[in-house]
């Protein structure tokens, strides 16, 4: 697999990604996680929709914390045309939890922790921490990435209106 070094930090320490490195325009891949059931889901199962794909570390983290409630708030405005799946390497019983005690309902959470599946596939794979990068992906409708925002201080948040931004023009 592919390694990139100085792209994001820890509090200020570099880290190592592991895995693809995805790019604007390229076709997105698809990938294996699973949902709070322990069923596999896959890009494909949301074809046809504008997806914004959520890389987190660990939903059990204040900056995740916020960045996923964030992400819920401003999805339900989305409408059914955009699907935001939230991914990270937390177990889906952790997921669910949180969900639960957060009434998360407008975005859905995706755990990679069975094959790193999303963070190989994407490049954002943190080699060592087995923790996935800050990152959002936007995918069209037809499936290329048209945006993408890697954060680059794993402890900040990201530029949300950006985000919304480019899910906007996908939309309009």
């Amino acid at each position: 697999m592919d390694e990139r070094t100085g792209l994001v930090t820890f509090q200020g320490n570099p880290l190592t990604l592991v895995g693809t490195e995805a790019k604007v325009g390229d076709a997105a891949p698809d990938f294996q996680v699973l949902d709070g059931s322990l069923n596999p889901v896959t890009l494909a199962d949301s074809q046809g929709k504008v997806r914004v794909l959520v890389s987190v570390p660990s939903l059990d983290t204040p900056v995740c914390d916020i960045e996923a409630r964030t992400f819920n708030e401003r999805a339900a405005a989305l409408g059914d045309g955009v699907a935001v799946l939230v991914i990270s390497m937390d177990l889906p019983f952790a997921q669910g939890r949180w969900c639960g005690a957060h009434g998360i309902e407008n975005v859905t959470t995706l755990s990679d922790h069975r094959d790193a599946s999303f963070g190989g596939a994407y490049g954002v794979l943190i080699a060592e921490l087995r923790l996935l990068a800050r990152a959002i992906f936007v995918v069209d409708a037809e499936g290329t990435i048209r945006y993408i925002q890697l954060v680059n201080e794993v402890t900040e948040e990201p530029d949300y209106d950006a985000v919304l931004e480019a899910v906007g023009k996908l939309t309009a």
